[in-house]
């Protein structure tokens, strides 16, 4: 922003301004002659632009993804012997998803590892190599996020802290003794009305009883 600052500091030492306080701006071109080939006109609209593939255990992607060195790595090893870059990422996911804070063993990689003997051990040396020579626990980056007993709060870069004061809702209502009486007067009133309908529900019934005694002594009369 080179010009920018120079435009600004000779405002600010003339005044008003100057030819050299013109920020330069790049022109548009047109009529480029390579568009065609690098934006052909056969573009045609799908029947379908959202494609849903079914995800299956077998179908799952590692986590672990190449980098420039395993490229190398991976085409030093192709002329030997068998692999395919998705193969590495699948081998180096499953030793890292092994191991803790120390690396499995070369043993314990066979165990894990389904491929061949010497594929695993050099695939396991390179990684062993790769590994010590990583500043952070894992190759696979993850969220920091903090730990059970809450000893990384300090961490300015742990994700997702837990709330260590509780929050404070409702400062207005008190729970005081005139409330407390209140309630009570509330909950016998609604008892009492309760036992009213009761009462009166018996009360019909027995009227109901009554008038058909009534009819039936007419009747037999």
């Amino acid at each position: 922003e080179h010009h920018l600052q120079r435009a600004i500091s000779a405002q600010q030492v003339y005044g008003e301004k100057r030819d050299n306080m013109v920020i330069p701006v790049p022109e548009a071109e047109s009529n480029i002659a390579y568009y065609e080939s690098i934006y052909p006109g056969e573009f045609k609209m799908p029947k379908q632009l959202i494609h849903i593939q079914p995800f299956s255990l077998d179908a799952e992607q590692p986590d672990y993804d190449l980098d420039s060195e395993d490229e190398v790595f991976v085409s030093k090893l192709k002329k030997r012997m068998d692999i395919s870059p998705l193969q590495f990422e699948e081998m180096i996911d499953r030793l890292e998803k092994g191991s803790g804070q120390q690396p499995v063993s070369l043993q314990e990689a066979k165990l894990l590892l389904k491929e061949d003997d010497e594929l695993i051990r050099e695939v396991y040396e390179y990684w062993i190599k790769k590994r010590k020579n990583c500043r952070g626990p894992s190759l696979i980056p993850a969220v920091k996020q903090e730990k059970r007993d809450g000893s990384s709060t300090n961490d300015p870069y742990v994700a997702f802290r837990r709330r260590t004061e509780k929050m404070q809702t409702r400062k207005n209502r008190k729970n005081d003794e005139a409330s407390y009486e209140k309630m009570l007067k509330l909950r016998r009133d609604l008892s009492r009305a309760v036992t009213i309908l009761e009462m009166i529900k018996r009360r019909e019934k027995s009227k109901r009883e009554l008038l058909h005694l009534t009819l039936e002594i007419m009747e037999k009369r």
